[in-house]
């Protein structure tokens, strides 16, 4: 992990100019608002805000910021997706610019190689250091990025084309690996603790999650991945019609994905990523890139933007401070001293649980803006 103190580059980019734009600040928003969701989620605001709207509408809200249980799908099953979607936009911008610079495809790989390394490093770290000793896991979102970096560098240079038909054979491959294995006791496709995905965990950790996560959907979702690149590509151009091939495609994997579902082929399943859920997720996360990119980029709406973008131009440093520092010793530590000071004051306890979740969240961004302010911006 390396920092760089090169500050935040403005987007020049104008449907009507056809400018190629340096930087995305759409990308940099929804980012910034994928981050700041998981760094409140991190302090376990959701589960507070959940207890306390028991009983009246608002939970029903509140739910949607939990993963499904199985079939189906809710707003926070799209953050993953979102996620690597948008790693994959950034890396087309990134190869973009180095090409334009001179570097060699050589040398873009190298790069690729190491930041693959490291992500997959700090993803089993993440998951490595247990109360009860050190563990070996795959399920972080950093190790299934590792793969699906790979995937979709290796293939950027083909055409749109080639790479469609790729992201075709990689949910064909999951189906028939789901299907068609016919494992003993893993010959289930789509039920939790007894599908293939499970069967490759117990040989590559011996284990089974017990939330029915799986390793091998870094499979499906190198599609997110590729499919990033691919809009990243279209958004650096100089075509000036890249709205309507966004949303095309989006309400192309809308209508599959969800089809799939309803027409009980393929159930929408998050935890093992199904090509229903891949294709539906991908459709939602290219709708939102596309009203982002037409507001922020197209309608140059950027006031108020900073809040998001400071959490979004540093997001692997807060995710990886929030999920190894936050979870094992920061939020606990700044919960007592929270809690602490409203027991003088009576404070309700829901009430109190809710302030000191505000409290974790606005020193971490707080550490982001630290960062902001000094140009400093941690990157593999």
């Amino acid at each position: 992990m390396q920092s760089t103190a090169t500050g935040p580059q403005v987007s020049q980019d104008s449907l009507l100019s056809g400018k190629i734009s340096p930087r995305l600040l759409s990308l940099d928003f929804m980012r910034g608002f994928i981050m700041v969701l998981l760094a409140l989620e991190s302090t376990g605001l959701q589960e507070h805000l959940f207890e306390a709207t028991k009983g009246n509408a608002l939970n029903n809200f509140v739910l949607q910021f939990f993963h499904h249980p199985w079939n189906g799908l809710r707003f926070w099953d799209l953050i993953q997706p979102g996620f690597m979607y948008m790693a994959g936009v950034a890396m087309a911008y990134s190869l973009n610019k180095q090409w334009r610079s001179g570097v060699s495809w050589n040398q873009s790989f190298r790069k690729i190689l190491k930041r693959c390394f490291w992500l997959f490093f700090w993803g089993v770290l993440d998951y490595a250091v247990r109360s009860n000793g050190l563990s070996f896991e795959l399920w972080d979102v950093l190790t299934q990025l590792s793969f699906t970096t790979l995937v979709a560098f290796l293939i950027f240079r083909w055409t749109t084309t080639a790479q469609i038909l790729v992201c075709v054979g990689l949910l064909l491959l999951t189906e028939v690996l789901y299907r068609f294995t016919n494992v003993p006791g893993f010959d289930q496709p789509f039920t939790d603790q007894h599908n293939f995905g499970n069967y490759v965990d117990t040989i590559l950790m011996n284990k089974i999650n017990p939330g029915g996560w799986v390793a091998i959907n870094c499979i499906p979702t190198a599609v997110h991945t590729i499919a990033g690149a691919l809009t990243g590509k279209l958004l650096s151009s100089n075509k000036k019609n890249k709205l309507r091939p966004m949303l095309t495609w989006a309400i192309i994997c809308l209508i599959v994905g969800y089809g799939l579902d309803v027409t009980h082929i393929t159930p929408i399943i998050k935890r093992i990523a199904t090509s229903s859920f891949t294709l539906a997720s991908l459709g939602w996360c290219l709708l939102g890139l596309a009203f982002c990119y037409w507001w922020i980029d197209i309608l140059d709406h950027r006031k108020y933007l900073k809040f998001w973008t400071i959490l979004g131009m540093n997001s692997l440093f807060i995710y990886l401070f929030f999920e190894i520092v936050g979870s094992r010793w920061f939020n606990d530590y700044i919960s007592a001293i929270a809690k602490g000071l409203m027991g003088f004051v009576n404070t309700p306890e829901m009430l109190s649980n809710i302030i000191a979740s505000l409290c974790i969240f606005a020193l971490e961004w707080g550490l982001c803006y630290f960062l902001y302010k000094r140009k400093i911006f941690f990157k593999l």
